[in-house]
């Protein structure tokens, strides 16, 4: 999707579009908005009949020709939807205070996205840097070889250092780290220093179950690590339901289950 900052300047006359309110389920929650311009959208609010239904109103209002400033749309048989909720609408046009207000609200945003470092850029590291770069995430793709960092995707960070166990501990609390190195050394020592952290939401390693065998192995006997660390490490990644080692596919899996452990620490640290 085009940054929001590209969509201002192209579309400077738009109408915002903000959920001010939900009850019962709905698409998207409150907060959620979405710009609209006479040609173009930017951003969604639910998709569907009500998203239609708003963005006709949004567009009455930039011809002149009517459109409420407010909306409460039930979400239910009479438009064609089956969520059972209702949500509340507001549409105000673009200002100038609007737009820095905006580009203000994605920054912060942006700044506390969880952190994915890929420890990596083989086939599945850039597989998944791929899968992972248009989610709302922080994708840093770590490396030791130059040439292995080139043709990612235009959102993912890069590192190019000598021993990228070092930055491990760099990697804010709730972050995730995934380790797909060429070198099963590397991987190691890598994964002992994620290990000896508590506060990362997602520990993996590519490999199989022989791997896990002497990772676990290597780490109480050689590591100096507590053999119950292996329990907090997901090895190997993608999980077992879908059988197939094409890159992609293991990078789809792998997307999953870090999106899952990522929510499932911030449950543990809200609650």
């Amino acid at each position: 999707m085009t940054d929001l900052s590209t969509f201002l300047t192209a579309h400077p006359d738009a109408i915002l579009v903000d959920i001010t309110g939900t009850q019962g389920s709905t698409p998207r929650e409150a907060g959620a908005f979405m710009l609209v311009s006479v040609n173009a959208l930017w951003g969604t609010i639910g998709g569907g009949q009500f998203e239609f239904m708003a963005i006709a109103n949004a567009r009455e209002i930039l011809a002149g020709t009517g459109g409420a400033i407010t909306m409460d749309i039930p979400l239910g048989p009479e438009i064609g939807q089956c969520c059972g909720g209702r949500t509340q609408l507001r549409f105000r046009r673009l200002t100038q205070a609007l737009k820095d207000e905006l580009e203000a609200r994605l920054a912060g945003e942006i700044d506390r996205l969880p952190e994915v470092f890929l420890f990596g850029a083989g086939h599945v590291g850039r597989a998944l840097a791929s899968a992972l770069a248009p989610l709302p995430l922080s994708v840093t793709v770590v490396e030791t070889r130059q040439e292995e960092l080139a043709n990612l995707p235009d959102e993912i960070n890069t590192r190019l250092v000598p021993m990228p166990e070092a930055l491990v501990k760099d990697i804010s609390a709730g972050g995730a780290v995934v380790i797909l190195t060429h070198d099963h050394a590397l991987d190691f020592l890598i994964a002992r220093e994620a290990l000896e952290r508590t506060d990362l939401a997602y520990i993996g390693m590519i490999g199989s179950a022989t791997k896990r065998a002497t990772f676990a192995s290597w780490l109480s006997r050689e590591a100096g690590g507590d053999r119950a660390w292996i329990e907090r490490l997901t090895l190997p990644i993608g999980g077992s339901a879908v059988r197939d080692k094409r890159p992609e596919v293991i990078a789809a899996m792998t997307a999953a289950e870090i999106l899952t452990a990522l929510a499932a620490y911030r449950m543990r640290s809200s609650s």
